[in-house]
C-alpha cells in the first residue's frame, strides 16, 4: 500500500515531451491517476523536458539514433531524481529499458490504425504516378512501395501539426498519420479515411 501520496506541497512530477500530443498523453495519466486516488490536480507537475528526436528533425531516424531519441533525456531525468515517472509513446521506446527502470503500465489503446492525410486527393489509389509521399517510418514506407513502387518517398518529421504544415506547403502531396494520435487531438477529420489493417499492418504497440 502506497504510504505517502502525492499532494500540492509534495507533487508528483510527470516527465514527458514538449509536443501537443505528448502532453495530452501526460494530462490523461494524471487525469487517471487522480481519478484513482481521489487526488487533486494540483499533486501532480507535468514537466516538459526537450529530447534529441524534437530537436534535430532534418535528418532520418536510423541516421541520427533510432528511437531512444525521443525518451533518453526524459529517463536520465528520471534515474536523476528530476521526474517522478515518465510518460511516453509506445511506438517511441527502445525494446530494452535502461538499467533501473520498468515499464510499469499503459493507457488503454486507441485506434491502431493509420489515416491517409491529403489535401488533394481522397485515398492512396488516387495518387497520380510518381506522386511525392511523406513518411519517416519505415513500416509504413515498406509498405507503401509494395502497393505503389511509383511513388517517391521523402522524409516527413515533426509532430501532428508539423507534418500538416509540411503538406499544405507542398513537401508530399499526401501523408500517414496514426488515427491514435488524430482521435487524442480532435483532428480525426483531417484524415480522408482509416486504413483498415488488412492494408496496411499497424505499429506493434
Amino acid at each position: 500500500m502506497i504510504k505517502n501520496l502525492p499532494n500540492p506541497a509534495q507533487p508528483l512530477r510527470i516527465g514527458t515531451r514538449g509536443s501537443p500530443l505528448a502532453l495530452w498523453q501526460a494530462h490523461e495519466v494524471r487525469r487517471c491517476l487522480m481519478a484513482a486516488w481521489d487526488l487533486p490536480e494540483d499533486a501532480f507537475a507535468v514537466v516538459v523536458i526537450k529530447v534529441m528526436g524534437d530537436q534535430i528533425q532534418d535528418r532520418a531516424l536510423k541516421d541520427i539514433g533510432g528511437k531512444g531519441l525521443f525518451t533518453r533525456e526524459i529517463e536520465d531525468a528520471l534515474l536523476d531524481g528530476g521526474v517522478d515517472i515518465a510518460v511516453h509513446s509506445m511506438k517511441d521506446m527502445p525494446t530494452l529499458q535502461p538499467e533501473g527502470l520498468m515499464l510499469d503500465c499503459y493507457l488503454p489503446r486507441e485506434d491502431v490504425r493509420d489515416g491517409f492525410v491529403s489535401p488533394s486527393v481522397a485515398q492512396l489509389g488516387d495518387l497520380p504516378v510518381g506522386a511525392v509521399v511523406g513518411s519517416s517510418s519505415l513500416r509504413r514506407r515498406a509498405q507503401l512501395l509494395v502497393r505503389r513502387p511509383d511513388l517517391k518517398l521523402v522524409e516527413f518529421r515533426g509532430n501532428v501539426q508539423t507534418r500538416m504544415r509540411k503538406l499544405e506547403e507542398g513537401v508530399a502531396a499526401a501523408t500517414f498519420l496514426a488515427m491514435a494520435g488524430l482521435n487524442r487531438l480532435g483532428m480525426a477529420h483531417m484524415a480522408r479515411g482509416a486504413i483498415e489493417v488488412d492494408e496496411m499492418l499497424p505499429a506493434v504497440a
